[in-house]
């Protein structure tokens, strides 16, 4: 069998900078994230493909909102934004990547699989929410939506602007596992956690039910990589390498760094909680459960990232 490679793509890069925020400009980032997949295809890779969608499902929280208000429509809970993104972003991904093998007649097939991710309801962070979704708000926005939803959080997000922040508990078991180890084993290239999954919890009879929280991608993915025995994990952020000393006169790219000297870097406070630090948390979690490897770029530099001509290179020892 192939090498198989996990990966994650964020919900951030799926939106066009100063765009509209449209379906349409949606699917042209995806087309063009497609062709970078593809180049990993081609050159002999197995690809599973996940995705955030922390823009999309604050998108699709407001548009519910603004339906209540005007024409009193029911409002959409927030763990069936996360499906409905999860399907909707899934769908172009599946689509892009099957027009993409086509147009290069690679012989491969595509399945979104809709997947829920089993979190606990006693996960501290439901009563301290930290995920941002949605759009980017100034401060004075960000304190006029306040007054009309004093149960709204915003935070300060990576010196961008002011956004929304829900409750993102830690996954602990990707449900439909089984099913995207069936997929990947039949050649497929699978599309799932899409959001970082569904968050479900396990009642007492073994029953699932939806709670409302957005998961964090890197972490489900990181999960989805162990469960399913992935030996590569690539998550893509908005720079080719991660940095140290980011945005100082010392700043320096890494290029290959063992999990040690990653750990190290973090404690030293390298990387910030909201935009670095929890694709090196996943990482970390990912090595330490017998991962070979995990490459962290930017969707452009996939291909060369993957042959170690790009990217940073985070490798287990053991």
């Amino acid at each position: 069998m192939e090498k198989l490679v996990i990966v994650a793509i964020g919900g951030n890069s799926l939106v066009r900078e100063n765009g509209s925020g449209s379906v349409q400009e949606q699917y042209e980032a995806v087309t063009e994230t497609a062709v970078n997949i593809a180049d990993m295809v081609a050159e002999g890779f197995q690809v599973v493909v996940t995705h955030g969608n922390g823009p999309q499902v604050g998108f699709g929280l407001r548009r519910s909102e603004i339906a209540n208000e005007v024409a009193d429509m029911p409002v959409v809970p927030l763990v069936n934004c996360g499906a409905d993104t999860q399907g909707g972003i899934g769908y172009q991904i599946q689509q892009a990547l099957i027009n993409e093998f086509v147009k290069r007649g690679i012989n491969k097939k595509v399945a979104t699989v809709i997947t829920q991710v089993e979190v606990s309801s006693a996960d501290p962070n439901f009563k301290n929410p930290t995920k941002p979704v949605g759009s980017f708000f100034s401060l004075e926005q960000a304190d006029e939506m306040k007054k009309e939803h004093p149960d709204w959080i915003f935070i300060e997000d990576s010196g961008r602007g002011y956004r929304r922040v829900v409750p993102s508990p830690k996954p602990i078991n990707i449900v439909e596992k089984d099913a995207i180890k069936t997929l990947i084993e039949a050649g497929f290239v699978v599309i799932a956690v899409g959001g970082g999954g569904i968050p479900v919890v396990k009642n007492s009879d073994n029953t699932y039910e939806g709670i409302d929280a957005v998961i964090d991608k890197d972490f489900a993915t990181s999960l989805l990589a162990e469960q399913v025995q992935a030996e590569t994990l690539i998550i893509t952020t908005g720079v080719s390498r991660v940095c140290i000393n980011f945005g100082k006169p010392n700043q320096q790219a890494l290029e290959k760094i063992t999990v040690e000297e990653l750990k190290q870097y973090a404690a030293e406070g390298h990387f910030p909680p909201g935009s670095m630090l929890p694709k090196v948390e996943a990482s970390l979690s990912f090595l330490e459960k017998d991962g070979k490897r995990v490459i962290i770029t930017d969707p452009e530099s996939l291909k060369d990232a993957i042959v170690e001509k790009a990217g940073t290179h985070i490798i287990n020892l053991k």
